[in-house]
């Protein structure tokens, strides 16, 4: 088993509550986008079950800057960086030393290959410049060492007893950092996303303003954009932004059908376009055509619900201002007014969370929260027509019902009236509110995040709200009083999520789109980058959300989706490499090949084996969820018919039988979403027959 596979967290439960309690700041960077979100830190509430819950921070207003600059946002990246070369007792972002601990115990750690020896490595006395800059060991020949002969470099060594200080350090980091890009440039061209800016000194994937936008500042400093092509235009490459989703891509679920021997799984070719197909000829929901009928007699509960078990997913409804909301709902009985759309949606969401996950659910029974979803549907055509903060709210959670519904597109079509509303909110600050900046970057941030799971999956037009992201500020806590508050302001996992999933879109712009790399030669800077990528945001996290690396289930529901998200985010990395495996069995021969396809499939596994853990998920990300099981489990089916891949994948689990059984449990599973949606319905068929056509080759 691989030595990654076992074993607990990197921290320990003991340091994680003190390193929580004691820490006054929280640095949390956001990967590559390069900023920094100075908050207080969160503070850990006894709960009467015993389960510690996390604090978000409530007002934080005050010292926070409405629009991040390209030059404020690097330092944190590129410190991060820094500190990652250093011991692995260096302290964490939270301020707390790294407990010492096996390496094997946590995979974000770099294996020790020779183990079993046992004595000091030989260094060169002196390196020379070019292998200080590129990190290698320099074996300290003269003239030439052996690498600078290699490149045919010039090969200079420092005299005796000059020592780089920070800033000389800073500097060759930041040259050896532009030297990979340029690299990774010059392979896959500039239509990837890749270039370096003009007018930006720092080497950053963000956006920089340049003339092909227009700004408008006002008096509070509240900075939008225009794009220049007008309202809803968006191309990634004239924002230069390869944290965004590309317009082609092969990076959905049923590409891999395309991929040798999973091909040989089924009995017929897909459309990879399939499932759009399927969700557009779906038939509407029937019982929104019908008279809404309410029951009030629990809404307290269900509110309750809803603050508990709902919105850390979302964010976007202010636990201080729900009373004023409540009463002003009541007032017009529920009948008119964004605050009775915002409160009957809060109402079907609630009792939808309290009935665990919809594929549950007995099927041809109305799923919970209908009848609420029902009646506030009703209020949005006048909310359609109004571009109100308060509105584009309403349809934003009007689409987080339909996701839990497993209505994939008809929540995009809401998504896309929430963009249209936020892009003219944005054009022109003074449209805002000041009391409603926090909660439209909140809307902001769930529409991108959302649209960009949809587009990872299907060919969908962009609605162009991503032409405003490097103008947006990241969300700091909502403003009021204390003891008007209905529930707690969750906040740390949306942070966290908005950072894993400007990484994703990376990974799909870098790796995935149409003219990404081909070879594994060329993909190596680019993976090892973006897995180091990872690896910071993983460490980024605030201790308590930082969830263990053993192989059991989790009782929290977030640790539990964010390190579902982790292994999802590590195996798309690294599977180009199963690919080429598939593709020619000779590649596993290059050990660099073979670790990474090691990382991949073990991160699937790790993905897979306890299927039901994704239940936690259920509510914001069952149909994504659901999509990229069946890429993994059509991953590792493949890797089982590969004699290079399967004996990696033989050395990951306890028994071979163990890989059979995880394979029968996703079909299980996914053939309880089948009833959910005609795309599930599809994808379960598809892996049911790849898993009897597998059985049928493995036997001979």
């Amino acid at each position: 088993m691989s030595p990654s596979s076992t074993g607990d967290s990197p921290h320990s439960s003991t340091a994680t509550m003190t390193a929580a309690a004691s820490a006054s700041v929280v640095r949390f960077p956001i990967t590559n986008r390069d900023f920094t979100v100075e908050i207080p830190s969160p503070q850990l509430l006894a709960s009467t079950n015993g389960v510690n819950t996390l604090k978000s921070p409530n007002s934080l207003k005050a010292g926070r800057t409405p629009s991040f600059s390209r030059e404020g946002i690097l330092g944190s990246a590129q410190k991060a960086r820094n500190l990652s070369q250093s011991s692995d007792n260096r302290p964490e972002s939270n301020g707390m030393q790294k407990a010492p601990s096996d390496e094997g115990i946590n995979p974000l750690k770099r294996r020790n290959t020779d183990a079993g020896v046992d004595y000091p490595r030989r260094r060169a006395t002196i390196a020379c410049e070019v292998c200080r800059s590129r990190k290698s060991r320099c074996d300290g020949t003269k003239p030439k060492c052996k690498l600078c002969t290699e490149l045919g470099a010039e090969c200079i060594y420092r005299e005796p007893g000059i020592k780089l200080d920070a800033g000389d350090k800073l500097i060759l980091e930041r040259l050896n950092r532009i030297e990979n890009l340029l690299q990774m440039n010059m392979v896959g061209g500039h239509s990837n996303g890749i270039g370096l800016s003009h007018d930006s000194p720092n080497m950053s994937n963000g956006t920089a303003l340049s003339g092909d936008n227009m700004l408008m500042p006002n008096s509070a400093n509240f900075v939008s954009v225009i794009p220049s092509g007008g309202l809803g235009t968006w191309s990634a490459t004239a924002t230069n932004n390869i944290s965004t989703m590309p317009k082609v891509h092969t990076n959905a679920a049923l590409h891999l059908l395309q991929w040798p021997m999973i091909r040989d799984l089924v009995s017929r070719p897909y459309d990879p376009q399939i499932l759009l197909q399927l969700e557009m000829a779906r038939e509407p929901l029937h019982s929104l055509a019908k008279t809404p009928c309410v029951d009030l007699s629990n809404t307290n509960a269900y509110i309750e619900a809803y603050f508990d078990r709902v919105n850390v997913w979302y964010a976007c409804v202010n636990p201080y201002t729900w009373r004023s909301h409540y009463r002003i709902a009541l007032s017009n009985g529920f009948r008119e007014g964004p605050e009775s759309c915002i409160v009957l949606l809060v109402l079907a969401l609630g009792q939808a969370s309290s009935r665990g996950s919809i594929s549950r659910i007995v099927p041809h029974e109305d799923p919970p929260g209908l009848q609420y979803f029902t009646a506030a549907w009703s209020l949005l055509p006048g909310m359609m027509t109004s571009n109100s903060v308060l509105a584009a709210q309403c349809h934003l959670l009007a689409a987080a019902y339909l996701f839990y519904l497993v209505r994939p597109l008809e929540a995009w079509n809401l998504l896309c009236t929430t963009s249209t509303k936020l892009q003219l909110l944005l054009m022109a600050p003074s449209r805002v509110p000041t009391d409603q900046r926090e909660l439209i970057e909140r809307i902001y941030w769930n529409s991108l995040l959302f649209e960009s799971d949809l587009l990872a999956e299907l060919d969908l037009p962009h609605s162009g709200v991503v032409a405003f992201e490097e103008n947006v500020g990241l969300p700091c806590g909502f403003e009021g009083d204390e003891q008007e508050a209905v529930g707690r302001d969750e906040l740390w996992y949306f942070l966290a999520e908005i950072a894993l999933r400007r990484l994703l879109n990376r990974v799909s712009q870098l790796i995935y789109s149409k003219d990404s790399m081909a070879s594994t030669t060329s993909l190596e800077p680019v993976v090892a980058e973006l897995d180091f990528q990872l690896t910071q945001w993983y460490e980024s996290l605030p201790v308590p959300l930082q969830f263990p690396f053993t192989r059991t289930m989790l009782p929290d529901a977030v640790q539990t989706v964010l390190r579902l998200r982790f292994f999802a985010c590590r195996t798309i990395i690294y599977r180009p490499y199963i690919l080429a495996v598939l593709d020619n069995e000779q590649a596993i021969l290059d050990p660099s090949v073979r670790e990474a396809c090691t990382k991949c499939l073990e991160a699937s596994i790790r993905q897979l084996e306890h299927i039901t853990a994704h239940h936690a998920g259920h509510m914001p990300y069952l149909w994504q969820g659901a999509l990229s099981i069946v890429s993994q489990t059509l991953l590792v089916m493949g890797a089982t018919m590969s004699p290079s891949l399967s004996s990696i994948l033989w050395s990951l689990v306890p028994h071979r039988e163990t890989i059979d059984q995880i394979i029968n449990d996703v079909v299980v599973e996914i053939e309880r979403y089948a009833v959910l949606s005609p795309s599930l319905s599809l994808s379960a068929e598809i892996i049911k027959e790849a898993e009897v056509r597998r059985r049928t080759y493995l036997s001979g």
